[in-house]
């Protein structure tokens, strides 16, 4: 692996064996005219517009049923302790958030690309679809050492109360405990 930054697209990502928390989504779970909307934004301010417009869930391809979360789960549990460590996930009906270290000189984006392409397979087999399933790019934010991961950690955890899915983080069974 070489670490640094590099860019894919639009999107700068840091490889390097550092926190790091993912959101991955849907194809079209923000269509273009909301990016475009949201591009002016500073930073901070883009990335919780981002977060608004995928827990409000209202564009593009979600998932549907406990054996589709399950897929994605399965996915990301699979090189747990092997290529990365977790150590907060949740899977929302139209975006993943996770919080990883990777290690062993693992890549980031191949990471990500493994647990798409893997959880994609099984998910389009299932409706009998063929096409993407999962946006193409993804974002990433490396966690500065000034910062606490359990910050980062209890905000992916609470992310299905914060979008109105659920009142208690216990009561969404798509979201860690604890992994690490």
């Amino acid at each position: 692996m070489q670490t640094g930054f590099w860019h894919r697209g639009y999107l700068p990502h840091l490889n390097a064996p550092v926190w790091q928390h993912l959101i991955f989504r849907t194809a079209g779970s923000l269509p273009a005219s909301v990016l475009e909307r949201l591009s002016g934004l500073d930073p901070q301010r883009r990335r919780q517009a981002v977060d608004h417009a995928l827990d409000r869930g209202r564009d593009g391809l979600r998932l549907e049923g406990a054996d589709e979360y399950g897929l994605v789960v399965e996915a990301l549990m699979h090189g747990h302790g092997r290529r990365y460590r977790l150590d907060a996930w949740c899977v929302m009906p139209n975006h993943v958030h996770v919080l990883l270290e990777p290690f062993g000189g693992s890549d980031l984006g191949t990471i990500v690309h493994s647990w798409k392409t893997w959880s994609a397979r099984r998910i389009n087999a299932g409706r009998r679809r063929v096409g993407a399933f999962w946006s193409r790019d993804y974002f990433d934010r490396f966690i500065r050492e000034d910062e606490a991961p359990g910050a980062c950690a209890s905000y992916i955890r609470q992310n299905p109360v914060a979008a109105g899915l659920c009142a208690r983080v216990d009561d969404w069974p798509w979201t860690s405990k604890v992994c690490a």
